[in-house]
């Protein structure tokens, strides 16, 4: 690994139209901070990667002020869409035609949905190129390799199979990928031409050709939920982590039919990879050595279930109340919120973002934020 720093990376985790909520409001702060422009690298899975792919299709847009780095048009080119996006559903009208339609899945429903509503006809190539913005990473996991699958301009792939490169793919096709959670709205069916893929280092299983030709994919979080790989692994000097996962449920009464125990057995063993991933992360933040700079990387993870008052910031925007407890648990569907529901989930995204970074990032004081929402302040109740 070179020695070399590669500035700021930023981790986007999935969980439906919560975490595409949760995620802008994080983004209209990052922006208002000035720190969009200055972001290297941007992961995401499941409905993080709705905003992130919205905001990789809409980059070239942002009018950014060339002295404070923010885009004052963030509202208008990325807010309004995605808030209007958020609030008509999704999943029930794809789920009912891929079930009345044989030769789809649901998965690839969801995707034709996203290309009408959000995406149209861009594709990976309509995103920004190195050296016009951050560089982009979708995250779906391989249902055939259980392998992490990466999307970006430049390539598809997967460690165990190779690279794709210069791919054509619809920006649609990849968030559907990456957002198809098991077992309603995966897989997604990518066709690929097994002449374009390219043997890597390690790529064991490249001589299948049946796995060049067809791609069987599911959600990203099934593999990284987080999407923390591409970020912690590639020697950035700062690293943000925005989570809007859904907690785990305690049980106080177990099922004991097959299904409902393999359930939550399933959900038990995702609750802890997640939570090593987390412990890894927070001990990397705090690996100092004797002159206080940091030995892996800086930063700050906040995330929806994040109790904004441990972070010890006497002008927090809000203190934990019933309200900002409440939304962690949120259905995390594709399915419309309302006009109320929205306004809070941004404006906790964007709460805790603003103290996170205030309390972690930034060595100057910062005055806080100001709600984007303010209807729907979270200090009101």
């Amino acid at each position: 690994m070179s020695d070399i720093k590669k500035g700021i990376a930023l981790a986007l985790s999935g969980g439906g139209f919560r975490a595409t909520l949760f995620t802008l409001g994080s983004l209209w702060r990052l922006n208002e901070f000035g720190l969009l422009p200055r972001i290297d690298r941007i992961t995401s899975v499941s409905g993080g990667s709705i905003t992130s792919a919205y905001l990789a299709m809409k980059w070239r847009e942002l009018d950014f002020n060339k002295k404070t780095g923010v885009a004052d048009n963030f509202i208008s080119i990325i807010a309004k869409p995605l808030q209007e996006f958020c609030s008509k559903p999704l999943d029930i009208f794809a789920g009912i035609s891929g079930l009345i339609l044989p030769f789809s899945t649901i998965g690839d429903k969801v995707a034709k949905r996203y290309s009408k509503r959000l995406f149209g006809t861009k594709t990976l190539q309509d995103i920004p190129a190195p050296g016009q913005g951050p560089e982009f990473i979708f995250y779906a996991t391989s249902l055939q390799t259980g392998a992490s699958v990466r999307f970006t301009r430049a390539s598809i792939s997967d460690y165990k199979l190779g690279v794709l490169n210069a791919p054509q793919l619809p920006l649609a096709k990849v968030v559907g990928a990456s957002s198809a959670f098991p077992p309603f709205f995966s897989p997604v069916i990518i066709k690929c031409d097994p002449q374009r893929w390219t043997k890597t280092r390690g790529a064991f299983l490249y001589d299948n050709l049946e796995l060049r030709k067809k791609m069987v994919l599911g959600d990203g979080g099934i593999y990284d939920n987080m999407g923390l790989e591409a970020v912690w692994n590639d020697n950035f000097e700062t690293v943000f982590v925005c989570d809007a996962g859904a907690p785990f449920k305690i049980a106080k009464k177990v099922p004991r039919n097959w299904l409902q125990q393999s359930l939550r057995v399933s959900a038990i063993i995702t609750e802890q990879t997640r939570a090593l991933r987390k412990r890894a992360l927070i001990k990397s933040y705090l690996a100092l050595d004797d002159k206080m700079n940091h030995l892996e990387y800086g930063g700050t993870y906040w995330g929806i279930a994040t109790e904004i008052d441990n972070y010890e910031l006497e002008n927090a925007m809000v203190q934990d109340n019933d309200q900002t407890a409440s939304l962690q648990h949120l259905r995390t569907r594709l399915h419309p919120f309302s006009k109320e529901k929205q306004g809070n989930v941004i404006n906790w995204g964007y709460a805790l973002s603003d103290t996170a970074l205030r309390k972690w990032y930034f060595k100057a004081k910062k005055n806080p934020g100001t709600w984007p929402i303010p209807e729907y302040a979270l200090d009101q109740y």
